[in-house]
């Protein structure tokens, strides 16, 4: 399943004023620039001093002082409130899961607290190659046939066991209309699944999909109980590490630990999810010791780095998957020269944007796969910043600056989120040193989006979240039969040479084999650029020192809860 995630800083950690103030851009010789993210980031005079770094400025509102000093006096008055309960580790989120049956939810909340409440048939590790779990073994023996060897002894958490019977439930109603759910399309090449004994699944298949054993993972797949139906997420019943105990809409979801999980058995008794929307209220609740984790991508930089000088809490920093990019509109008259994109490519200096818009938070990206990946790989075309040449490929190309120095516009479009508007002003200013000149149009996001889908634009950016863990992003994002609505080649690109590697890689099962085919698409894409793929995020994750044994996973799910331990 593929997902985006969109945020905006509603405040800060620091205090700011709600009247609009000057925000400092950073530059070296006027360099920007772009992307399509929130976050609100301004570097320090101390960062900007003797550095070479000239300033730009931009208006934006920040939060309101009084709003602050509320919240200040607030936490004094519940300062001396009990002491955290010993036996409960409480983990702010950013919304509440849409719907836990695994079946159903496809939003992040949801596939990371059903990982902790379900099992997968299969695991993947911190390389995304596919390892047992509930099956502990497989053949193959012909690409349209997957035989799996269920474990013996795994029990529902209402004691019932998990049998092939379950499996198929889970399978067939996620496939057969008995439920509403987008994953109906995930399994659609399944076309018969058998159950010979209780301990053996055959899934026979209408055609090759290599997909298919990632789409049996953790975090994408779970296996409920057989006859669940479609009030089953009102009270799930897995076999995780976790049981559900109880839910409340946008306040709290509470997890309790299974204690005859037929695997490691976590450490922490309890976990609650306490929603909290306001990124300012988070930062607020660990430091007043009320909050033991915020997980990554819910604290901007800046709170990050206040937070790491709190010394009741630790901040953990890994490298991650999540990919920041710009896409082209491959059919726009301008854009579709491959000497305009790469010229583009050559006129972003990357390193210095995620230094101080992000502290730091990332690493630049060369692929849509993040470096972890098996099938990654770096030996490709690289664009470093270099305006120079990006001059001569203009020219070259035939756009040629006219007296006022513009050779042509650009329109890029945004949401009205106030960091995307930030990071396109960044853009604009840097293009403008080789002569484009970029108009910038925002939007509210589903307008934007819509724009998007219906190819409406010429530039855009965006992330993209857990969907490029599996080399069928290639398929998703860049084969010719994905343009929308069916799926996401929103840029509209063609290359004959690609859809055959693509075509021949979903049909590979073999995983060295797919390495190499998805190698050779991985740099025919870096030398036609479809995508300027910009960086990786870190992921990051604040938490108290009573929290111990924390590991965060590339992947950024919320599995090092089942590791982590509450000091008594």
């Amino acid at each position: 399943m593929y997902r985006h995630i969109r945020r905006g800083v509603k405040g800060a950690f620091f205090l700011k004023s709600r009247a609009p103030r000057e925000i400092p851009i950073v530059t070296k010789s006027t360099r920007y620039s772009c992307l399509h993210f929130a976050d609100d980031r301004a570097p320090s005079p101390a960062k900007l001093a003797g550095s070479g770094f000239q300033k730009k400025t931009l208006s934006a509102p920040l939060c309101s002082l009084w709003l602050f000093l509320m919240s200040v006096i607030l936490i004094a008055l519940i300062g001396c409130a009990s002491r955290p309960d010993p036996n409960t580790l409480v983990m702010i989120i950013e919304s509440s899961p849409t719907n836990l049956d695994p079946r159903v939810g496809t939003d992040a909340q949801s596939e990371r607290i059903d990982q902790l409440l379900f099992d997968s048939l299969v695991h993947r590790d911190e390389h995304f190659n596919i390892q047992p779990w509930v099956a502990e073994r497989w053949e193959i023996p012909d690409p349209r046939t997957y035989i799996f060897h269920l474990r013996s002894g795994i029990h529902f958490h209402d004691g019932r066991p998990l049998t092939a019977r379950d499996v198929k439930w889970t399978l067939d109603t996620i496939r057969d209309g008995s439920l509403i759910t987008l994953k109906t399309t995930t399994y659609r090449l399944i076309s018969q699944v058998e159950t010979p004994d209780d301990s053996t699944v055959v899934l026979h298949l209408s055609e090759p999909d290599s997909t298919l054993l990632y789409n049996l993972s953790d975090g994408v797949f779970g296996i409920v109980p057989y006859g669940s139906d479609k009030s089953f997420n009102r009270f799930p019943v897995g076999s995780g590490p976790f049981r559900f105990v109880s839910q409340a809409q946008d306040s709290q979801v509470t997890i309790d630990r299974n204690d005859n999980y037929w695997g490691e058995r976590a450490r922490v008794e309890r976990v609650r999810f306490a929603i909290v929307p306001d990124a300012t209220t988070r930062a607020l609740e660990l430091r007043k010791g009320s909050a033991d984790i915020s997980p990554s991508g819910s604290l901007s930089a800046d709170m990050v780095n206040t937070l790491r000088r709190d010394p009741k809490l630790v901040v953990e920093q890994r490298p991650g998957t999540v990919l920041a990019y710009l896409t082209f509109n491959m059919r726009d008259p301008i854009l579709k020269d491959v000497r305009v994109r790469q010229a583009l490519a050559h006129s972003i200096d990357r390193g210095p944007i995620l230094h101080y818009l992000f502290g730091d938070e990332g690493r630049l990206a060369d692929s849509v796969l993040p470096p972890q990946h098996w099938a990654y790989n770096g030996d490709v075309a690289h664009y470093d910043y270099d305006p120079k040449q990006a001059n001569a490929m203009l020219d070259a190309a035939g756009y040629r600056r006219g007296q006022d120095g513009i050779r042509f516009h650009l329109l890029m479009k945004t949401s009205t989120e106030e960091t995307t508007r930030l990071l396109a002003a960044v853009l604009q200013q840097q293009l403008r040193q080789v002569g484009i000149a970029l108009d910038i149009r925002s939007f509210e996001f589903a307008t934007f989006y819509s724009d998007v889908q219906k190819g409406a634009f010429q530039l855009y950016s965006l992330r993209w979240i857990g969907g490029n863990e599996d080399p069928d992003i290639f398929y998703y994002a860049f084969h010719s039969s994905s343009f929308p609505p069916k799926h996401a080649n929103r840029g509209y690109y063609v290359n004959a040479q690609v859809d055959r590697l693509i075509d021949e890689g979903r049909s590979t099962v073999n995983q060295e084999g797919r390495k190499q085919i998805y190698a050779q698409v991985q740099r025919i894409l870096a030398n036609d650029l479809p995508y300027i793929d910009l960086w990786y995020f870190d992921n990051v994750v604040v938490h108290s020192k009573r929290v111990e044994n924390l590991h965060v996973e590339p992947a950024g799910n919320y599995d090092f809860l089942t590791s982590v331990e509450l000091a008594h």
